[in-house]
């Protein structure tokens, strides 16, 4: 029987993608993806998930690549510009198993504490959900079993009796490996047709 529901947020109910900034930044499209792939890493970025401050993650890659000063010191300086509209197929769905009133319903995110109150201030539905657990707050991250823990612990949730929804493949195996029930998310209309499979709406 699933009582708890646990989302990610970015990719799954947020659409936050670089490319809406850079794109404005970089007239060559080849340039900036290379920026983004060996300059402002998806792995240096993680860092700042993980607890790093975005201050000492800027300094460290200015002194790496100063030619790249004005666009590293952009991907914090505007990174609001990142994020794009909430994915509405998938708030529905929240909306709907929180009016069922039958599920506690929590976000586990790989976010960085300094930039995660932008996103709470621009996304209603946020203040939805019965606790948020960040990883930047908390200096761990997916797909580290005890970041999932730490969730379960802290809202006294038993792994058998959650659900999962994230679009990161090794963070579902990580929660999988816990015991969470987990569904990978690829889209809204995947994921409800996943949800009423599983009978949960």
């Amino acid at each position: 029987m699933i009582n708890t529901i646990i989302f990610d947020l970015g990719a799954v109910l947020v659409d936050w993608n670089p490319h809406y900034l850079y794109r404005n930044l970089f007239t060559d499209e080849q340039e900036m993806k290379d920026f983004l792939a060996n300059i402002t890493t998806p792995d240096w970025n993680e860092e700042q998930d993980a607890g790093r401050s975005l201050q000492e993650a800027t300094d460290l890659l200015v002194q790496q690549h100063p030619h790249h000063e004005a666009n590293i010191r952009a991907f914090y300086g505007r990174w609001d510009e990142m994020l794009g509209d909430a994915i509405e197929g998938t708030v529905e769905i929240f909306k709907q198993l929180k009016n069922s009133g039958k599920y506690k319903i929590y976000a586990l995110t790989n976010w960085s504490a300094e930039t995660f109150p932008v996103a709470l201030n621009r996304y209603d539905f946020l203040n939805w959900f019965d606790g948020i657990v960040v990883s930047g707050t908390e200096k761990m991250r997916k797909p580290n079993p005890a970041f999932y823990q730490l969730l379960l612990d802290r809202y006294h949730a038993k792994a058998s009796e959650a659900l999962f929804i994230d679009d990161n493949l090794r963070n579902v195996l990580a929660a999988q490996k816990l015991g969470i029930n987990s569904i990978h998310f690829s889209s809204a209309e995947q994921l409800k047709a996943e949800l009423e499979s599983k009978s949960i709406i």
